[in-house]
């Protein structure tokens, strides 16, 4: 009898040991996906409109191509402010390192710069309500997190976030 029950014991406990192994296995790959490779992100707020809807937009972030240089002017980034690091802002590219950029201060003059080596020159789309590199400057490549990918709800034209 005894001898039945832990046999029964055992089988129970592996069952449960394989269960939680794999249980932990998927765990393991949700968080290196969602921390390295891709991740779902909620983008709300009047500095993109009319690409991205002012009430929210959930976006899939591509969190490699960034890494091996793969950012173009166009591309929609996510980046680390540089007046608050806590907070990450959604803007456009307009210029990478080595790009001429022309753009109107917050003071309303005209001004033209060569983006410095290892930053970009990012703005909102919707450029009277936005805070970016017009009153920042260039931003450094390492603080970009991630570009946008495509839109997953709601659901664009196309699913892209092209201009």
């Amino acid at each position: 009898m005894w001898a039945t029950r832990l046999k029964q014991w055992r089988n129970i406990a592996k069952e449960t040991a394989t269960r939680s192994f794999l249980v932990a296995k998927f765990l393991c790959l949700l968080h290196v996906t969602d921390t390295y490779l891709f991740s779902p992100s909620i983008v709300y707020g009047p500095s993109m409109l009319p690409t991205l809807n002012m009430r929210g937009d959930v976006v899939l972030i591509d969190k490699l191509s960034h890494r091996f240089g793969n950012i173009l002017p166009g591309d929609v980034v996510f980046v680390k402010s540089p007046q608050n690091p806590s907070r990450v802002l959604t803007k456009r590219v307009l210029g990478v390192e080595g790009d001429f950029v022309s753009f109107d201060s917050s003071s309303g003059v005209f001004n033209s710069l060569v983006v410095p080596k290892g930053h970009i020159w990012i703005q909102g789309d919707n450029v009277y309500a936005s805070n970016d590199s017009r009153h920042f400057g260039a931003v450094p490549y390492g603080l970009i997190q991630g570009k946008a990918l495509c839109r997953i709800w709601p659901l664009a034209e196309f699913g892209t976030l092209g201009p």
